[in-house]
């Protein structure tokens, strides 16, 4: 490409990006989606179902339409689209609202930091940042927020999971971090010799046992509570850690794959699943900002890539370790004991 055919346009766009983000979040946090949900509705009715002044409102669900998030007919009446009407309608099973909800409420304000962040190196996220969970998960909303984005990001690496892993071959699964349990669920809904459970802090106990019983799984699935770095971890035939390795500094992430080890019976298998970097540390945009969020949002944490996790596995004892692909951000990687 010539000088002069280069222009600004995608620097300004990426700039600007956060504008497109936040009315996304806005959105999902006003319940647009859901509110549309039964039907089309008009400017002054979707207004006022999600409680907006009228100022903002045409320009707001109008910029949605731009982004392809909403549809409006002729006669001005708004309409999901058809990825918009089963991913972010809190009323359907595959919502995955809630990981947008948790985003909006808990790291969008302290990105908005990022730069002090790079210069001190420090989190910007108060007591999240701290690794305090019982502070953090001390406000009942706090609590709620974070489970639900939990279940978002979490149902569709767990449905792929569901499918790809050989779950035939063992009949014990331990979820660690599991908040409401999404994860046993899915898998155990879709395989129904699997028992076991999810391990988390107490504070997480109803709000899993809730969810569980909602899925009329509580005969096979148990909520087992503990500090991970305090306590032994359950037993079981498979372990997974999901999204928990990138909360930490390397010799707790080690920690923790030693932990795993312990507690996994011979021949047993630990999952671990991120959005990891690519190796050559060039191409997975989403991986990168994943560990700048947790810059952002811990004392201590990173991302890392699939032959960094495969190595530490190894360290601890891990054999024939794989790396799988399993949604379009988040891969998996097996170990075996």
């Amino acid at each position: 490409m010539s000088a002069s055919d280069l222009t600004p346009d995608r620097l300004v766009r990426l700039g600007f990006g956060f504008r497109e983000s936040k009315t996304l979040l806005s959105a999902v946090e006003l319940g647009v989606f859901t509110a549309l949900g039964e039907g089309a509705l008009d400017l002054d009715d979707l207004r006022q179902r999600v409680g907006i002044h009228s100022r903002g409102a045409r320009d707001f669900f109008d910029a949605l339409v731009s982004l392809d998030l909403l549809t409006r007919d002729n006669k001005g009446c708004y309409a999901n689209t058809p990825m918009c009407a089963q991913y972010l309608d809190r009323t359907k099973p595959d919502y995955v609202g809630g990981e947008l909800e948790f985003a909006n409420a808990r790291q969008f304000g302290p990105w908005g930091k990022l730069t002090e962040a790079l210069r001190t190196g420090a989190p910007q996220s108060g007591a999240r940042g701290t690794a305090n969970y019982a502070a953090y998960y001390s406000d009942r909303q706090v609590l709620e927020n974070v489970a639900r984005g939990m279940s978002g990001g979490t149902r569709p690496v767990a449905d792929r999971l569901a499918e790809c892993f050989p779950w035939r071959d063992h009949n014990t699964l331990i979820d660690i971090g599991t908040a409401q349990g999404c994860l046993p669920v899915r898998i155990a809904s879709a395989h129904a010799h699997i028992t076991g459970g999810g391990f988390d802090l107490p504070p997480l106990r109803d709000l899993f046992e809730t969810y569980v019983g909602q899925h009329g799984l509580s005969d096979r699935l148990r909520f087992f509570a503990g500090d991970f770095f305090a306590d032994p971890l359950p037993p079981a035939d498979v372990i997974v850690m999901g999204r928990v390795l990138h909360n930490w500094n390397l010799s707790e992430k080690i920690a923790l794959l030693r932990k795993a080890y312990d507690a996994l019976s011979e021949g047993g298998a630990l999952i671990v699943y991120e959005r990891l970097i690519d190796d050559e540390r060039r191409t997975n945009t989403a991986g990168f900002t994943a560990s700048l969020n947790m810059l952002v949002m811990t004392g201590g944490g990173f991302d890392f890539s699939g032959a960094d996790c495969k190595a530490w596995m190894k360290e601890v004892g891990f054999q024939r370790i794989e790396t799988t692909p399993l949604t379009a951000v988040q891969s998996m990687i097996v170990g075996r004991k």
